[in-house]
């Protein structure tokens, strides 16, 4: 009842991407992710919202703007407003990772 992780494919595909949403409200969406190896959440930006990953499993490379980084699980990174930000898994294991955007645009 009060568990919201989604049926989330937790091992994609090479190059796939699985999501699913498990907190829509009026003021925050957390969605979950699954990268496959060699697997890219292409940069973005929110202009209106913070946005927060989660790393649950596995190491993923962190995209903020010109920078990038390997942030291993448990991790937690910080995307201010208006940062552009992505993340691509660049190992042979499947990553796994929330992301949290407050407030809702």
């Amino acid at each position: 009842m009060f568990d919201r992780y989604a049926d989330l494919d937790l091992n994609p595909d090479d190059e796939e991407v699985q999501t699913a949403e498990l907190v829509v409200t009026d003021d925050v969406l957390v969605k979950a992710f699954a990268l496959g190896p060699g697997a890219e959440l292409s940069p973005h930006e929110h202009g209106d919202s913070t946005n927060v990953f989660h790393i649950l499993e596995g190491d993923v490379t962190v995209i903020q703007d010109d920078s990038e980084e390997v942030v291993s699980a448990p991790g937690v990174v910080l995307h201010e407003r208006g940062v552009v930000h992505g993340a691509r898994n660049e190992t042979d294991d499947s990553v796994i990772f929330t992301a949290s955007l407050c407030p809702l645009p």
